[in-house]
């Protein structure tokens, strides 16, 4: 969450609230039903919502798991800044150098907010089993050995080949580059989608709309 207050709430009893900065990290496991709204105050007052939802799929052996809810506010995320101080970064998942993420995943992931000054400039090494992208919050950087020049809004996705990613901010930006650096390990498993469902066969997405139609996944008592 960048910007604005969420609330959350879920049928295994889970709840919270979402500020600037935090992180909410949900495994949906086996199922459950859950709630997604602007908090109640905020939601009075009025004001811009920003904020960022990835959706990470599970091994097939992983989908059946309990659900696991994970509520981590700004102060808990590690966050580190290089020596020369032009470049920030909030560890959310996996490690940045030698801090290391609070939160737990089920296989590897790696996902690091950085924010470069004019001038700043990181090389993130990324392991050659996982697949990486950056999305462009703001700003505009370069990329990678070519140094391709990418706008904010935008999203590249990487060639890994086992090397090192760079990220640079030109010497004459007038503003931060505000980037998420996002790697994940490819499952190469079959992928059925229906809805917020994802499952390995047609007959599991049968099998699972049976269960949330008769409230076997759960309910929230609002």
């Amino acid at each position: 969450m960048l910007e604005g207050r969420f609330e959350h709430k879920d049928s295994q009893g889970n709840s919270g609230k979402l500020g600037p900065g935090d992180v909410q990290w949900m495994t949906a496991g086996s199922g459950l039903v859950h709630s997604e709204m602007p908090e109640k105050e905020f939601a009075k007052s009025g004001g811009r919502l920003h904020g960022f939802q990835l959706w990470i799929n599970l091994r097939k052996t992983d989908k059946w798991n309990k659900p696991d809810y994970q509520d981590v506010p700004s102060a808990k995320i590690p966050q580190v800044s290089t020596s020369d101080g032009k470049v920030s970064v909030k560890v959310i998942a996996g490690n940045y150098r030698d801090a290391k993420a609070v939160i737990n995943t089920l296989t590897p992931i790696l996902y690091l907010h950085f924010t470069l000054q004019p001038g700043g400039e990181v090389v993130q090494s990324v392991p050659e089993n996982l697949n990486a992208f950056a999305y462009i919050i703001s700003g505009k950087g370069l990329f990678g050995k070519d140094k391709t020049a990418i706008d904010e809004k935008n999203l590249i996705v990487f060639k890994n080949d086992g090397g090192n990613i760079s990220i640079r901010e030109s010497d004459n930006a007038k503003s931060p580059l505000d980037v998420l650096l996002v790697a994940g390990m490819p499952l190469n498993e079959p992928i059925v989608q229906y809805g917020p469902f994802v499952m390995n066969t047609r007959e599991e997405i049968d099998k699972t709309l049976e269960d949330y139609r008769n409230g076997r996944i759960g309910k929230i008592d609002f």
